[in-house]
């Protein structure tokens, strides 16, 4: 007999307004019935006058439900918690404690940490320190059986929540939450975890807890930030949801990933997280070479972290990228680059036309400095690339066309990653996918489907072959190269009859054309993208 879930509620900040929280539970249990829990993050008591908290207190008014609260994230209400270890507040509210694991009798297991960051010493009494986050982390993950926990209570956001997933708002995540909390979670796998503070409701989607490809499937986090009680704008501030604890689930079942599923956002900070640091702005890449403005009538040179050359006589030294080994026909600073095919700028990548493209508007986009695949960029590297895919996508939609995106890392030294426009009427992008797929089959090629949100780098390491195809509808196939790999496999499926129908131009070779064709298509490219070039934001 499968067992039966718990109807559990969460809550945001509270702030003391008891009645309108409480009288909302109510009538959310007489529609919907009874529900086990109601668990509060973030501020439970307001700085409003203690009339109302008196009532409860005194047991005229009682809370219609078994309630847990999280403790102080201020001075001015942490008089109420008196008990570091938890303790009764009123009949059905209790506070759990400054930190701990709650178990109920079902086996749901419930983690807490109560306040806010703190790195200084001592401790405010209503903050945390990285000593609080070791020591819990240490009390849970010690054994070898541990696979997660059902839920997380903070009151603070994990820092980076919103990387990898769904716009978070106003809220800047990069900026906001406590890396100690991002750390926490990653090593918690909780399946839910609850937050507040930032008064928005924010539910992100759910990540996966594994490296896809190379460790076995878990089960996916979802994250829910909350609003704060009766506030004016109607955000959220109750959540309801079912859950069956862990320990009674069905192991396949457990791990089940939703089609939402993103990349795990704490993959890049937990270990500046872990040591109780804020992870730093990334340092901005530069080959500190110069090349020529190609939004710049003059000709004005600027450098490529996209700042005037003149604007600082002592600009902070950046980190250089990794430098070839030789001359390179695509590091633009190199002498190599032919840079009449050079058709857009940005601080850390730019756009060049193919040479001998399957279409005249094949287009690659490619690392300033020297980076032979995906896999090895930076950060800031990564972000322009995307920035470079959306826009790409967008121009090309306009001109009645999508996109498909590959890469071939195999005897290849500087990644170009190419992105052919695919006109609507051709075929669909299952037809694409199809088309990929089956010739993958013909030549004894095993392409894996990979989940839309995944990030390669997650997938293979550094200095490993591979191929990989990107589809507008965001999907990706991936293969990992073992010994030899045809060149020019890529072009051959868009080429072939299923797609562009243009099979003589499998081979780039014998698509060249004059250099002052390439100059006129060039200068083409560039005045129909303009409209669409984010580098000529300010």
């Amino acid at each position: 007999m499968a067992q039966k879930p718990l109807r559990l509620l969460a809550c945001g900040d509270v702030e003391g307004k008891f009645d309108v929280l409480f009288n909302r539970v109510r009538a959310i249990q007489k529609k919907s019935g009874n529900f086990d829990l109601l668990l509060c993050v973030g501020n439970f008591f307001g700085s409003t006058p203690d009339a109302e908290w008196e009532e409860y207190k005194t047991g005229i008014k009682k809370a219609p439900i078994q309630t847990y609260v999280l403790g102080a994230n201020n001075q001015e209400t942490i008089k109420y918690f008196q008990d570091a270890d938890g303790c009764e507040l009123a009949e059905n509210i209790t506070y759990l404690g400054r930190k701990g694991i709650f178990t109920g009798s079902s086996g749901l297991q419930v983690v807490y940490l109560s306040g806010t960051e703190s790195l200084n010493e001592p401790v405010p009494g209503y903050s945390f320190s990285p000593k609080d986050v070791s020591s819990l982390r240490t009390m849970l993950c010690s054994t070898p059986q541990f696979k997660g926990v059902d839920i997380l209570l903070t009151s603070p956001w994990p820092k980076y929540v919103g990387n990898f997933g769904n716009s978070s708002g106003e809220v800047d995540t990069k900026k906001c939450g406590s890396a100690l909390v991002s750390s926490l979670v990653t090593d918690l796998k909780p399946r839910y975890h609850f937050a507040a503070l930032e008064k928005t409701y924010y539910e992100r989607l759910p990540y996966r807890n594994h490296v896809v490809l190379q460790e076995n499937a878990q089960h996916v986090t979802r994250f829910i930030a909350l609003a704060n009680v009766g506030n004016p704008e109607k955000k959220k501030y109750l959540y309801a949801f079912s859950i069956v604890p862990m320990k009674l689930m069905d192991a396949a079942e457990l791990v089940k990933q939703p089609p939402d599923v993103t990349e795990n956002p704490y993959r890049k900070s937990g270990k500046e997280a872990s040591m109780g640091k804020q992870t730093p702005a990334h340092e901005e890449e530069s080959a500190c070479q110069f090349f020529f403005d190609l939004n710049e009538k003059q000709g004005r040179k600027r450098s490529s972290t996209g700042r005037d050359s003149k604007s600082s006589p002592h600009p902070k030294q950046p980190r250089k990228p990794p430098q070839p080994p030789g001359p390179c026909w695509f590091c633009l600073a190199s002498p190599e680059v032919e840079k009449h095919l050079v058709v857009n700028i940005g601080t850390h990548c730019y756009l060049a036309l193919a040479k001998g493209g399957l279409s005249d508007d094949h287009v690659l986009i490619l690392p300033i400095g020297h980076y032979q695949s995906v896999v090895e960029l930076s950060a800031e590297v990564v972000e322009e690339v995307e920035k470079y895919k959306v826009t790409l996508r967008r121009f090309f939609k306009s001109r009645g066309k999508r996109c498909v995106l590959f890469e071939r890392n195999y005897k290849s030294h500087h990644l170009q990653l190419q992105v052919i426009p695919v006109p609507l009427s051709c075929c669909t992008t299952d037809d694409i996918k199809d088309a990929f797929i089956t010739q993958a089959e013909q030549q004894q090629m095993e392409l894996l489907e990979i989940p839309e949100h995944s990030d390669i780098k997650q997938i293979t390491q550094p200095g490993a072959a591979y191929f990989y195809v990107e589809l507008d509808t965001g999907e990706k196939l991936f293969h990992r190269i073992k010994k030899n790999f045809p060149l020019q496999f890529g072009r051959e499926v868009l080429a072939s009859e299923a797609i562009l129908n243009i099979p003589d131009k499998s081979d780039w070779r014998q698509c060249q054309v004059s250099k002052e064709e390439e100059e006129m298509l060039a200068r083409r490219f560039r005045k129909d993208f303009e409209p669409f070039d984010f580098t000529l934001d300010d």
